[in-house]
Parts: C-alpha cells; structure tokens; sequence
C-alpha cells in the first residue's frame, strides 16, 4: 500500500509539474479527434471493453525534469481498468498499449517496428518507450522471447500509470541515453494483448471483420499495420493530418506486399 501511494503521489506531483512548465519547456504534440482508424476504415471490436476513442490519441507532451523524463499521452476518452490489471501485476489500466519511438539521428538503429504492429519507418530509431499496462516482469519475458533484436532499445518506464484521460510514464535521461528537443519521435497507440500470437509482443492483431477481441477493416494476412493510431504532418492538430495518417498507414498486400512506413515529426 506504501508503494502504491508513493508512486501515485510522484504521478500526481509529475502532473502538476506539466501545469507549471512554461509551454516553450515541453515538446507537445497533437492530434486531431476521431482518426483512430489506423488507415482510414479500421473498427472498434464488438466487446464492451472498447469503447470508441479509447485508442483515439489526442495530445503527447514530453518534458525532462531532473534525471528523468516524463512522458504523458493524452487520449480522448477517460482511461479505465476494465480487466483489474492491478490483480496481474499491471499499471492500472487495461486496454491500451502505447510505444513511443525515438530517432536520435543516428546511424545505427532499427527500421522495424517491434513484433506485433507491422510496420517499418523512414528513419531509423534507436529508442523505444513502452507504455503498457503489463507489470514489468511480464514485459521482460516478453521482450527476451519475442524481441531479443531490439533489447537494446527497447525502455520500460520506471513507473507507468493512468490518470484521467491520461497516461504518464516516468523513465531516467540515462535509459534513454540522454535528450534532446531535437529528436524525432513517433507515438503508436496499440491494444494491450494478454494472450497474444505467438510472435506478437503483448500487441492485438487488426483482421479483415471486427470479432469480440479483434480490430476489423484490415486483412487476415500479416500485411496490414496492426496500429489503430499515429502522429502524422507537422503534429498539430489540425483535420487535414487524418489524410496524412491514412497515407503513412497505406500498405500492400499480395504480390508486392508492402508494409506501411511511418514518419517521425519533430518540434
């Protein structure tokens, strides 16, 4: 109990901090509303623990406070613990799976995604911010069976926990190899899968019809980007970057086959 309250009183002090900071001390981006559809006609699955604009990504701030730096992901809707995450060692929340990925600019680095999202980017990245409700332990297992390649880049918070319409991660500057404004950064709002695929990182797949647990509008073969939401255009909000999200999402399959490939925006 301790615990628990020492962590949600360092959220909460997090949180007001984000409200304290002069606008021009944070990297903000945006997001327009009512564009979680991956690539233009993904669906919600039929359950009830979906409801529309849980995964519909609104707003990013990312500041450096002290040794760390404080990620909060901003989504349309209140984030709840529909599956008491908490009694598997969770962070609190339960359908989300955030993965924030970083291009520090440097030549060595990965141009996949990590299992489970098929997609690739424009650049490569070095860093990649996991935001899920799975406790740690768990995550690691994951990491080491299913994504041993990317170990080296791949950050698991030191704390993670949703607030409101919130989720905030804390992770130290050193796990990140340090920070800069100048960073590329793109942000991939996923379903936290419990039982997921074999080869799949903890990630729900989309399908070409939406099932109880499944995302539907995409394709029964691995070919389609199994993202429900990105960044896209400069990152500020406005309507016209869903047509840029659509674009970045457009993929191939069959002869030919092509994965989407995403961008990252910049301050």
């Amino acid at each position: 109990m301790k615990k628990f309250l020492n962590t949600f009183a360092y959220l909460t002090a997090a949180a007001v901090l984000f409200c304290a900071l002069p606008s021009h001390a944070k990297i903000v981006f945006k997001d327009p509303k009512k564009d979680d559809k991956g690539p233009g006609k993904y669906k919600y699955p039929t359950h009830k623990s979906y409801k529309k604009g849980d995964f519909d990504l609104r707003k990013v701030v990312i500041k450096k406070s002290g040794s760390n730096v404080i990620f909060k992901v901003t989504l349309r809707n209140r984030i709840k613990d529909v599956w008491k995450s908490k009694s598997w060692g969770g962070n609190g929340f339960s359908v989300q799976f955030v993965q924030i990925y970083i291009a520090k600019g440097k030549k060595k680095g990965f141009k996949r995604s990590l299992p489970g999202l098929n997609v690739k980017f424009a650049k490569k990245w070095q860093k990649v911010v996991l935001l899920s409700p799975q406790g740690k332990t768990r995550l690691k297992s994951e990491i080491n069976l299913k994504a041993k390649r990317f170990k080296k880049g791949i950050v698991i918070p030191q704390t993670t926990r949703a607030q409101g319409k919130n989720i905030i991660a804390v992770v130290p500057v050193a796990a990140l190899g340090g920070y800069s404004e100048k960073w590329g950064f793109q942000v991939i709002v996923q379903s936290n899968e419990g039982y997921p695929r074999k080869k799949d990182l903890l990630t729900r797949p989309v399908n070409e019809y939406p099932g109880k647990h499944r995302f539907g509008g995409g394709h029964d073969k691995d070919c389609d980007p199994h993202v429900i939401d990105i960044l896209a255009g400069k990152a500020k909000g406005k309507s016209s970057e869903k047509r840029k999200q659509y674009k970045a999402l457009v993929y191939k399959c069959g002869k030919g086959r092509k994965l989407a490939v995403l961008p990252f925006v910049y301050k």
